[in-house]
């Protein structure tokens, strides 16, 4: 099983629409996805239509044997479960600090699934922290959408410089989201930075109604709108990310 998460050190740039339109496509591709919220927002379970329930909470989710079978539901979308988030997340920190080897633990969670599921992808919440060290020591990919403004695109320099510190860091998937090609900074970010950053995925998500429809629809882009430009980018998108997670 591959483990990717979607991922960034800034709020609001578009991680957790990520992670439900990259689910769907993997999806209907055939691959058998496992899309884990550990957001406490939960928005990513709000898409998917599940019940923002965790059994026991996350203290249960950290510290039992049984890792996350117990938690995991199935959702409208064929081949994609979910793990939901709920507000309990928001302490999740304070309880991988209580385990042994909390930078493993995620990976502790996934591995008994690893026979069951082809992909993993873990929506996350904006943060460096402990969750976030575990995060990295349990994915191979980070997928970082990026607005194409100056300060969005300067996590990514942060987010390099932390991971360089890492012994074994996940490969980094930076993507434009949310562009509008009529501004002509974003015309120029999108030109330049992956110039200058050359593991920049090309596909670029667009800033469009149907991604603005999701939260209506309670459904990913491509279940509603599957002949638009912003489906089609997010598909592009998975096809490029799944030749990276699966290259030689």
């Amino acid at each position: 099983m591959k483990v990717a998460a979607t991922y960034s050190i800034k709020g609001g740039v578009g991680k957790t629409t990520s992670a439900v339109n990259l689910a769907h496509e993997a999806a209907r591709a055939g691959v058998r996805v496992l899309l884990w919220d550990i957001d406490p927002q939960g928005a990513a379970t709000y898409f998917f239509r599940v019940k923002p329930r965790l059994r026991g909470g996350t203290k249960s989710m950290v510290r039992h044997p049984d890792g996350l079978d117990r938690h995991i539901h199935s959702t409208d979308v064929a081949g994609v479960d979910l793990v939901p988030a709920d507000f309990s997340l928001r302490h999740l920190d304070l309880h991988l600090d209580h385990v042994d080897k909390p930078r493993r633990r995620l990976a502790e969670l996934l591995a008994p699934l690893d026979s069951v599921f082809d992909l993993a992808i873990i929506d996350c919440p904006p943060s460096i922290s402990l969750a976030s060290e575990s995060v990295f020591g349990a994915t191979d990919a980070l997928i970082v959408p990026v607005l194409p403004a100056t300060l969005s695109a300067r996590t990514i320099e942060q987010l390099v410089r932390f991971l360089q510190e890492r012994p074994r860091p996940p490969q980094l998937l930076p993507h434009f989201a949310m562009v509008d090609r009529r501004k002509k900074l974003h015309r120029d970010l999108v030109e330049t930075l992956p110039a200058r950053r050359p593991e920049f995925l090309k596909a670029a998500i667009p800033n469009a109604s149907a991604v603005e429809r999701m939260g209506v629809e309670r459904a990913p882009v491509g279940a509603f709108a599957p002949r638009s430009a912003a489906a089609e980018a997010f598909a592009e998108l998975w096809r490029e990310i799944a030749t990276r997670l699966w290259s030689p």
